[in-house]
């Protein structure tokens, strides 16, 4: 059985499949610390596992190109691709967002930020201390005595509980890592592509305010420790000179990092 049939069936489930949304994606979790280029052979091959036609590829890169997000260079007779400065500068944030480190210890101190709309209607939101936004209408910091299980439903939205049981169940369809280096680029990219859409589109809860009937009780550290089982596959993949694929550049910083992985005392 295919390893991979659960989250690409999933993906291709969800409606038109955005590709360029998922180039974008391969280049920020398999080519920005590899050299900031891809070739149209490694690119098409990884998408090309995920059920990425040729054609759509064509496509989404030409959309990419025509929107300034990507460059194209030729080297003899490769089309290789990588952001352009603005893609890159645009990228730059989200990928703070995507990759940052699960918190590592209860949050202690929390804060109620208060915001008003043009109306001058309130609107209140709990967060650990340590995020609060520096501009807020009111800030309240302290701590945390009691949470109804009314507050933590109100949490998660429909939208954003539907995005964490879907992250949930690639999360279990990879419990086993594949083995195949290239399923395994292929199994990275479909993990962050997910994760990415969600917390760029949610914002993200303190663990200790999920509901008790969550998808997920910490989606962040759900994330990080999935990744960190599929980076040393992929990273070979990367490396890898199979099916006439020129090897990609060494990292200049080590993916398995992200997360915070093996950065932590």
């Amino acid at each position: 059985m295919d390893p991979l049939a659960p989250l690409i069936t999933a993906l291709h489930s969800e409606g038109r499949l955005r590709v360029w949304s998922l180039v974008i994606s391969v280049f920020g979790d398999l080519v920005q610390h590899r050299g900031g280029q891809i070739s149209t052979t490694r690119l098409r091959a990884v998408l090309g596992r995920i059920g990425v036609e040729q054609n759509a590829l064509r496509t989404a890169l030409s959309r990419l190109t025509g929107d300034g997000w990507v460059l194209r260079d030729r080297v003899g007779r490769a089309s290789l691709y990588r952001l352009s400065p603005q893609g890159a500068a645009r990228f730059a944030a989200a990928t703070t967002l995507i990759y940052a480190p699960p918190r590592q210890t209860p949050v202690a101190r929390w804060a109620a930020v208060v915001t008003q709309d043009g109306n001058g209607a309130p609107s209140v939101r709990l967060c650990p201390a340590d995020e609060a936004p520096g501009a807020a209408d009111a800030l309240v910091m302290g701590e945390l005595v009691q949470v109804s299980p009314a507050f933590r439903a109100a949490t998660l939205s429909p939208d954003h509980r539907a995005a964490l049981a879907a992250l949930a169940r690639d999360i279990a369809a990879l419990a086993s890592a594949p083995r195949d280096p290239l399923d395994v680029a292929a199994a990275r990219v479909l993990l962050v592509h997910r994760w990415r859409r969600l917390v760029l589109r949610f914002a993200e809860p303190a663990a200790e305010l999920m509901p008790a009937d969550s998808p997920l009780h910490d989606p962040r550290r759900a994330v990080a420790a999935t990744y960190e089982r599929l980076c040393p596959g992929a990273e070979d993949w990367l490396d890898s000179d199979a099916d006439g694929l020129q090897p990609m550049p060494a990292a200049t910083r080590p993916a398995s990092i992200r997360f915070g992985h093996g950065l932590r005392a």
